[in-house]
């Protein structure tokens, strides 16, 4: 009866394994490209199990075994990429301190019913990065963040009550600065372009598009993130892409979203940071995201303790080298273009509420 019961779960999560590969846009597939870390200890557990059971014969155990071992090949080979045993994208900045530009960046989701103002007024002001990117504030959000408004003169506020509200602080000067509807009228992204001491100027755009659900399609956070992927392509100066993409970093669309772009993740060759779900260690994965272009080199990037939120807030600095060293991503196919067109055409053609709209 044991044996029997691994055999099935070992079909079982081999199965949810390849489930993400179809290439359907649905909330109820895209839901086990998430669970990746889950499911990998899950396959690892019952490939120790089959070993140490008692079997009829070997092709019995085989049957549970085989299963089990290609699931915890397949999720290895998806994760694998966001361990110290693969090679960065983004090198480590090694000059001198001062000798070029730096940024600093807090990227956080608040999460709308959280009321932990003083959490986050403390970590704004322990970290002190030279940009903040807040998500899901509402009215109540920005007021309490608006203490530090004398701290940061250059402010961008978009507050709303359906868990898409945002908020940028800078401290440096805004050359540019606009709160953009790219797929839903309802859900906003900032865009601006920040002046360097230097002089030179670094466009971010931040975004939060709507999570997918199992009981829907996921075209509109698709079409969001793969449109701010072809913007970030046909922008030539310094380009950083940050916020909660509600997606993973392995994913089909943000993978695609890499090649579209040619933007670089910083976290490939040193680590998940997984920023989602901050209150249950259990069930968490990488959902906050920062991507930024081939001039950047890295100093530092953290995830922040918890403020009362079901993310983790990031951190992230990064020096402006117009380095060469680092390793871009694939370049995308004719067929990654073409799927991107039409994921966004078709959005941009519909006119539904966003999800979520009520869950805060």
């Amino acid at each position: 009866m044991l044996s029997m019961t691994i055999a099935l779960l070992s079909w079982l999560v081999l199965t949810a394994s390849i489930l993400p590969w179809l290439p359907v846009a649905h909330g109820f597939v895209r839901s086990f490209d998430f669970c990746r870390l889950q499911i990998m200890a899950l396959a690892g557990g019952l490939l120790l199990a089959a070993g140490a059971a008692a079997w009829p014969s070997t092709a019995h155990m085989l049957t549970g075994m085989v299963p089990a071992g290609a699931a915890l090949f397949i999720q290895s080979a998806h994760v694998l990429p966001f361990t110290l045993i693969w090679r960065a994208q983004t090198v480590r900045f090694s000059g001198l301190p001062g000798s070029c530009d730096t940024l600093s960046v807090l990227s956080c989701n608040v999460k709308q019913s959280n009321r932990d103002f003083e959490s986050v007024v403390r970590l704004l002001r322990n970290k002190a990065p030279d940009i903040a990117v807040f998500m899901e504030v509402d009215g109540e959000w920005c007021r309490a963040l608006s203490a530090d408004f004398s701290s940061y003169p250059h402010v961008v506020t978009q507050p709303q009550n359906n868990s898409y509200g945002m908020l940028l602080l800078s401290r440096l000067p805004l050359c540019t600065q606009n709160v953009r509807f790219l797929v839903n009228k309802e859900v906003p992204s900032i865009d601006v372009e920040i002046g360097l001491p230097s002089g030179q100027t670094v466009r971010l755009i931040a975004l939060h598009p709507e999570p997918p659900i199992p009981t829907r399609d996921t075209e509109a956070r698709d079409a969001e993130i793969l449109l701010v992927g072809k913007m970030a392509r046909q922008e030539t100066k310094p380009t950083i892409v940050a916020g909660d993409l509600n997606d993973v970093a392995w994913s089909r669309t943000t993978r695609r979203f890499l090649r579209i772009s040619r933007l670089l993740d910083p976290r490939q060759g040193r680590g998940l940071f997984n920023s989602f779900d901050a209150r249950r260690w259990y069930l968490r994965w990488p959902l906050d995201h920062f991507f930024l272009s081939r001039h950047f080199e890295l100093i530092e990037i953290t995830r922040l303790p918890f403020v009362g939120s079901d993310h983790f807030p990031m951190f992230y600095r990064f020096a402006l080298t117009a380095t060469k060293r680092n390793n871009l991503p694939e370049t995308a196919t004719s067929k990654d273009k073409q799927e991107a067109d039409q994921v966004v055409s078709a959005e941009m053609a519909r006119d539904r509420k966003p999800v979520g709209e009520d869950w805060e």
